[in-house]
């Protein structure tokens, strides 16, 4: 994943950030948008509704970028999602 700098983070339209009003989660390519799930829920200060938004902006990302999502949903992710599992599964 190519590294963004300031300058670099501050020419990428707010549109291309998961969460553009805390400008989060750059979706600038297939790296940034594996790195936005990944971290997907350590963004802290956000809404379910901004939540909502932010996942529709990444699938829509992961589509156009090859980035396969098997997730419909973020509240799917890591914590009592598909990928969480016991002791006895």
């Amino acid at each position: 994943m190519a590294k963004l700098n300031q300058q670099k983070r501050d020419n990428i339209s707010d549109d291309k950030f998961a969460f553009p009003k805390e400008e989060k989660e750059p979706l600038n390519d297939a790296a940034h948008v594996r790195n936005a799930i990944a971290r997907f829920n350590q963004v802290e200060g956000v809404t379910d509704a901004e939540r909502d938004a932010a996942w529709k902006r990444i699938r829509s990302a992961a589509a156009k970028f090859g980035v396969s999502v098997e997730e419909k949903d973020w509240r799917e992710l890591a914590h009592g999602g598909k990928r969480t599992r016991t002791a006895q599964s």
